[in-house]
């Protein structure tokens, strides 16, 4: 699997399974009713962030990271990043990849740290690759997700 930065030609090819994602309404709080253009201003990073796509051995993109500063100012030292793999090619290990690719980046950008502000607790898969991957929670906002 290839991980390469993400181009505007891209974008019509992750708008789907953001789309998709975001409609079904389980792992992030974005509005139900963005827009194509809405969405990609919020998902294709600028710098000092950055976005990439996961592209399979048969050039389809299967799988979506952003990552940046968490806060600005003050907080910039510390990384966060989002994630999205679509869902019709699960299995991948796309999370997997996408996840150690955004854990470099940090690392070679000069980040102290990484933070995750929102992973939805019944997202049990991502919550598993994050502790896999070294994360701990270190929190719980009850009733911070308005899950369906």
């Amino acid at each position: 699997m290839l991980i390469r930065p993400a181009t505007p030609e891209d974008w019509p090819r992750i708008w789907p399974f953001f789309a998709r994602i975001v409609r079904d309404g389980r792992s992030y709080a974005y509005a139900e009713d963005l827009t194509s253009p809405e969405a990609e201003s919020l998902w294709m990073e600028q710098p000092p962030g950055r976005t990439v796509v996961a592209v399979d051995d048969e050039g389809r993109i299967v799988g979506s990271a952003k990552m940046g500063p968490n806060r600005p100012g003050r907080g910039a030292h510390i990384a966060t990043a989002s994630f999205m793999d679509d869902p019709d090619a699960s299995g991948l290990g796309t999370g997997r990849v996408l996840g150690d690719h955004a854990v470099s980046w940090a690392r070679e950008a000069g980040f102290h740290g990484m933070q995750f502000n929102a992973v939805v607790e019944t997202n049990t898969v991502a919550v598993g690759l994050w502790q896999s991957l070294g994360f701990e929670i270190v929190g719980t906002v009850p009733e911070a997700f308005d899950h369906p």
